[in-house]
């Protein structure tokens, strides 16, 4: 796993060892051993590692691609929870992770946004009307 989402996330951002080597501190074998999986960094070092990929120390370590749809390790704070099929009045069933990740309870409300050019994207509906109010206020405050 962490040697696999190594080479990927290193990959993703067009960087080389020897780049990860000076990010990190070490010599680009020591980066080249962590890709083949002869040695594994220390916790200092897989936190600088994670940090300087952009995603959490779970998620270099962790990541499995099967849980993603056989995709990589996602950029921090991104999620792709899988596919879900709309039943015949439209209802969806909300991925168990994503609930838990955004902590969606039976009985809360959610609001669905919608772009032509973007999608879709569901969020709390106590989120949305508090960013709306801001949103409002802003906007009066500059009349």
């Amino acid at each position: 796993m962490f040697k696999d989402n190594l080479v990927q996330l290193r990959k993703m951002k067009s960087l080389t060892q020897e780049d990860i080597a000076d990010m990190v501190g070490v010599s680009r074998q020591s980066v080249a051993k962590w890709e083949s999986g002869e040695s594994i960094p220390d916790l200092e070092k897989s936190r600088m590692l994670a940090r300087a990929l952009g995603v959490s120390l779970d998620e270099l370590v962790n990541h499995q691609q099967s849980e993603d749809m056989g995709f990589g390790v996602p950029p921090k704070g991104k999620y792709l929870f899988g596919v879900v099929t709309v039943g015949d009045k439209g209802q969806i069933v909300i991925p168990a992770k994503a609930r838990k990740v955004f902590d969606i309870k039976a009985g809360d409300q959610l609001v669905v946004l919608g772009d032509d050019a973007q999608g879709m994207a569901i969020m709390k509906a106590q989120g949305f009307l508090a960013m709306a109010e801001t949103i409002k206020d802003i906007m009066s405050s500059k009349q």
